[in-house]
């Protein structure tokens, strides 16, 4: 967040915090007032009506970011005023218009809180944009513009001083200024559950004046629905912050509420309910970070709809699922007016439904027109790239550039036949390709040139990574370059430095993980394999079990007990091992997809040198945690579920799937969780890019991504029918696709890297700080 919208935010949230708004908003309701006049002129005051409209118009011209911010902290605070209804859709239709002297009137005292106006647009439950020519209808006459018809959902409901009335004019969409007094007959208003009300506006009988013609045609019809969207968006920000606060508070009841002795905060059961909350409110928080840094008010029509419904139904879905989740976890207290977060669940309820639903808005998404290409000029084609220098310049390229240079090093040299491989690749499939890449000087992108590798800043490193997955690179047995290499390049000696990277950069050593034990899995602090001092060597005996790649490996880099005595974490050590050293059995294991991607290993009386121990004795944790945030970065990557989502629609098209209602809701919402992962990952992968600590938040990637890819590898087999339980590839006239890898990948995703229930587990502790049982 930069400085000036970190200042919106802030100034928002003094402004709110000064008063208990969610006592104004319980005295509102209880008077049907819904909202305070005197709030709202206060409001204008600080300027937070004229955020959208030009300086030229008197506004502050900023844009979508710092309306949001306000958004985001009037949903934290639960304002009572009708800020997304009153303050963002009538000032984002205003500023749209054409430049006339009703409308520059009107937006001046809208702006200064003067006036308080609504938009009455919507004819029908489930409208979501503005109809061509609008049933509600305005016919010339000697005595003015005669109205007619009816306005559904008009927000606010009560006590304004007029509408923007949207209706069809000569035949053609007109932009209207309704004032309150010229209406013939009285809003039928309803109570909605936030306190707040809603009307619908019988319009006959209703005169006006020519002069009450604000605009016609497409410039009516488009102002109004691109006002609706940014509607949606600050709907969107109000809704995350109602989600982010209802996390908060719930997570201090469950630390203090005690039941059987203990916080309830404590219970598993519940911990693992609020992490998965957790998710939904940063999923929503990443989405609309994404969206606001792709949308403009000005943005093409189509791109602005897909990015505003994208916004609205993930932050609706996140605000709802948090807020009804909270209220369970609240008890029976949760149920009561007095307590503040049923507020939170019906505010939510009455932001969600207005504008459309999240499942509405899921709908549009899919149904708008996929998003425009590029209309800038094209221009000459670049030369071709042919060379691909090892020591360039990284930090000075500009990233399009390098990434330019990525996809055409893909292009020439990676084997086209072996892009986006539905399994785990062995050493025996890639090894051409590990040499080739280390022939070129690229095997090693994130290695210090000092050890033969590119140096690659943190932005290009993540560049080279996303390039690679997006082209579809297989991943090789490189736990030597990605996990041996920098560990010892931090913890290890210059003798090992000069004895193990150079192999590594050679192909000639593979190395394998030896962590998980068979009573050892995520729990890694319970290994029991032992390694005694003897002399210059370490005497090894013990098992490690779920060893990827086990087959292929030359070396295992392992955490064994050198102090029985000690804590758990405290008697590990890290160790270095040459799988040909005697006492060794390496036994593959036959997964359920009929593969021998893992491994047992066996150790009885191994012995191995004492140079090869990594960091001090007994200091093994310290070296194995340093692995976890990058590992948990890269385990959250997108790239599974992007490519399954493009294997679902590829089958989907072969079998004419997109015709049937039923697939496309759920190919939608599955499209939209994982454009939300790659939002999510996409701030991680920024972290990285300056060189910041990873957080442990970073598990939520984990959880959310194995998690999208088991729903998609789901669809992707119930969507293939009979296919569905072909082993190997189906190709025939009816589909050509390898079906079951994907869920056979997905179940092993969820339990590799530290399984997601203990994912979980970390999150409680680490991030909602939940008591401990």
């Amino acid at each position: 967040m930069d400085d000036t919208l970190r200042e919106f935010r802030d100034s928002a949230a003094d402004y709110l915090g000064a008063n208990d708004q969610r006592q104004r908003m319980r005295a509102l309701d209880d008077s049907a007032g819904g909202h305070d006049r005197e709030e709202w002129r206060r409001i204008a005051e600080l300027g937070w009506l004229a955020v959208l409209v030009a300086e030229d118009d008197g506004g502050l011209g900023l844009g979508l970011p710092e309306l949001c911010a306000i958004a985001q902290e009037a949903g934290r605070h639960l304002l009572p005023e009708p800020l997304a209804a009153a303050g963002v859709h009538t000032m984002a239709l205003l500023a749209g218009l054409p430049a006339t002297l009703p409308r520059a009137s009107l937006l001046e005292k809208a702006m200064s809180g003067a006036l308080l106006l609504g938009v009455a647009w919507q004819e029908r439950a489930g409208q979501l944009d503005p109809d061509a020519r609008p049933g509600s209808c305005a016919t010339r006459g000697a005595g003015g513009l005669r109205l007619a018809g009816r306005k559904r959902f008009v927000q606010p409901g009560a006590d304004v001083d007029g509408w923007l009335l949207a209706a069809t004019l000569d035949d053609e969409a007109a932009l209207l200024w309704l004032p309150r007094e010229r209406l013939a007959r009285a809003p039928i208003t309803r109570r909605l559950v936030d306190g707040s009300a809603q009307a619908d506006l019988d319009l006959d009988g209703t005169v006006l004046d020519a002069e009450h013609v604000l605009a016609t045609g497409p410039a009516a019809s488009e102002a109004l629905a691109r006002a609706n969207d940014v509607a949606r968006l600050a709907q969107g920000a109000e809704l995350a912050g109602i989600a982010r606060r209802a996390l908060e508070l719930t997570r201090d009841y469950l630390a203090t509420r005690e039941q059987f002795g203990r916080p309830i905060g404590s219970f598993q059961a519940l911990q693992h309910r609020m992490v998965d909350g957790l998710i939904q409110v940063e999923l929503a928080e990443a989405c609309l970070r994404e969206v606001l840094a792709q949308a403009a008010p000005d943005a093409p029509a189509t791109r602005l709809g897909r990015l505003a419904s994208r916004a609205k139904a993930r932050c609706a879905h996140a605000a709802l699922e948090m807020t009804r989740m909270a209220i369970q976890l609240h008890g029976a207290i949760g149920t009561t007016y007095e307590y503040d977060i049923g507020l939170y669940f019906r505010r939510a309820m009455a932001l969600s439904a207005h504008l459309g639903n999240a499942e509405a808005h899921r709908v549009r998404y899919a149904t708008l027109a996929a998003p425009e290409a590029d209309d800038r000029e094209a221009g000459p084609a670049p030369a071709p790239i042919t060379a691909f220098p090892a020591d360039a310049d990284w930090g000075a390229m500009p990233e399009a550039e390098f990434r330019r240079l990525v996809r055409a090093l893909f292009d020439t040299h990676y084997p086209q036949d072996r892009r986006h491989m539905p399994y785990r690749q062995t050493w025996a499939e890639t090894r051409d390709w590990y040499l080739t890449l280390a022939r070129l000087g690229w095997l090693a992108p994130a290695w210090p040139r000092e050890h033969g590798g590119m140096g690659l800043p943190p932005d290009k490193l993540i560049a080279y990574i996303e390039e690679a997955e997006a082209y579809g690179v297989a991943r090789p047995p490189d736990q030597g370059l990605n996990m041996v290499g920098p560990i010892l390049m931090r913890f290890g000696t210059d003798a090992q430095r000069a004895r193990f990277l150079p192999a590594i950069l050679k192909g000639e050593h593979v190395w394998i993980q030896g962590y998980s034990e068979p009573n050892a899995g995520s729990d890694l602090a319970a290994v029991r394999t032992e390694a005694v001092p003897d002399g210059d060597h370490f005497v090894v005996n013990g098992q490690k079990t779920w060893t990827t790649w086990g087959s292929d490996g030359t070396h295992m880099f392992m955490l064994v007990r050198t102090d029985k005595t000690a804590k758990k974490q405290a008697g590990i050590s890290f160790l270095l091992v040459d799988l040909k050293t005697p006492g060794i059995t390496v036994r593959p294991i036959r997964n359920i997809a009929d593969e021998r991607e893992f491994c047992e290993v066996f150790f009885d009386n191994v012995r191995v040198p004492r140079e090869n121990l990594v960091g001090g004795l007994n200091e093994g944790w310290t070296v194995a945690k340093a692995l976890l945030g990058f590992e948990r970065l890269f385990t959250g990557s997108p790239k599974h579920s992007q490519h399954t989502l493009r294997q679902v629609e590829k089958l989907a098209r072969q079998r004419g799937l997109f015709d049937d209602p039923a697939f496309v809701a759920r190919h939608t919402a599955l499209q939209l969780d994982t454009l939300d992962l790659g939002a999510a990952y996409g701030g991680f992968a920024d972290l990285a890019k300056r060189g910041a600590a990873i957080p442990p938040t970073v598990s939520i990637l984990k959880i959310w991504s194995t998690e999208t890819y088991e729903r998609l590898a789901l669809l992707l087999i119930e969507a293939a029918g009979e296919y569905g339980a072909v082993r190997d590839h189906a190709g025939t006239d009816e589909i050509d696709l390898h079906v079951v890898a994907p869920l056979f990948n997905a179940l092993g995703a969820k339990i590799f890297a530290g399984s997601n229930e203990i994912q979980r587990n970390i999150l409680a502790k680490a991030v909602l700080e939940l008591p401990s049982g």
